[in-house]
């Protein structure tokens, strides 16, 4: 049974690398659901803007009405301006359960002048524990800027403006698991995390200046969708090597990405000796 099953899921994944999703764009209002916060979520301008804001009381957050399995997604934010301490705002696709697949955004806020973290990690059957952290090149609240997550069979990537900080490489040769056959939802959330999110916990959250706000616009999503007949099937268009469910970093990109770990990169899981004395995880071969 479990050689059927392997066997079923491979030969699902050959067809849907033999061709393109659907492309969806756009509208808020269309493509998802605020989930709580109770009025402090806001679809406006048509459906073109969603904020998100957060008090004392609350926060709040939303997600996709569809789900994706792999695919090509950007999100235009605008985070947190100020002092920001204690707030996360986070951005991330999601299966749910206790063995479940995730690939994360988190925005850690912090005090005025200083730098947000931009937290990635990649969890696979429930475990995590795959974070990078990195500063970024630019004011993050002053304008949008486009994040995108990058999954396909063989790779994670996650980029910002299109520059590539990170990739996620399938380890399934090294006896690691990887997300491939769990559809996910698109979650983001505002919330307070002042325990841990600023200067492990030291810095709190300043109340007097809530409530707090982040914007969201410039949803695409090009993906596929389980159990929709337009996506990803035999009959779509023929991919190329260029089509997101094949694509990987050219040399270019392979050096911006280069650039980014070299200068912004604060935290990388796989070198750190302290927190794996008996050797890093197996991933870390191709992941490092």
């Amino acid at each position: 049974m479990a050689y059927f099953s392997s066997t079923k899921l491979l030969l699902v994944i050959c067809v849907m690398i033999s061709a393109f999703g659907v492309t969806i764009g756009g509208k808020f209002n269309e493509e998802f659901d605020i989930t709580w916060g109770d009025g402090r979520a806001n679809i406006l301008n048509n459906g073109d803007l969603l904020t998100l804001s957060l008090d004392k009381i609350s926060g709040s957050g939303f997600q996709s009405k569809n789900e994706y399995l792999f695919g090509k997604i950007d999100m235009q934010l605008k985070l947190v301006p100020g002092n920001s301490a204690g707030t996360v705002t986070a951005y991330y696709l999601s299966s749910q359960g206790p063995t479940h697949d995730e690939i994360d955004f988190e925005f850690l806020g912090n005090l005025s002048g200083d730098p947000y973290t931009l937290h990635t990690n990649v969890f696979s059957q429930g475990k995590g524990d795959r974070e990078q952290q990195f500063h970024l090149w630019f004011d993050p609240t002053a304008d949008f800027h486009t994040y995108s997550i990058l999954w396909n069979p063989q790779r994670i990537i996650f980029y910002v403006d299109g520059t590539p900080i990170r990739e996620y490489k399938n380890a399934e040769s090294s006896g690691v698991s990887y997300p491939k056959s769990q559809p996910m939802r698109i979650y983001s959330s505002l919330w307070n995390a002042d325990d841990w999110a600023t200067r492990g916990g030291l810095v709190k959250t300043d109340w007097s200046q809530a409530p707090f706000s982040a914007s969201y616009r410039n949803f695409n999503a090009n993906a596929c969708i389980p159990n929709s007949p337009s996506s990803c099937n035999s009959n779509s268009a023929t991919s190329t090597s260029s089509s997101w469910l094949n694509e990987e970093l050219d040399n270019t990109s392979q050096e911006r990405l280069k650039w980014v770990q070299k200068n912004y990169m604060v935290y990388n899981y796989c070198t750190d000796s302290k927190r794996f004395p008996q050797g890093f995880p197996a991933d870390c071969v191709q992941n490092n």
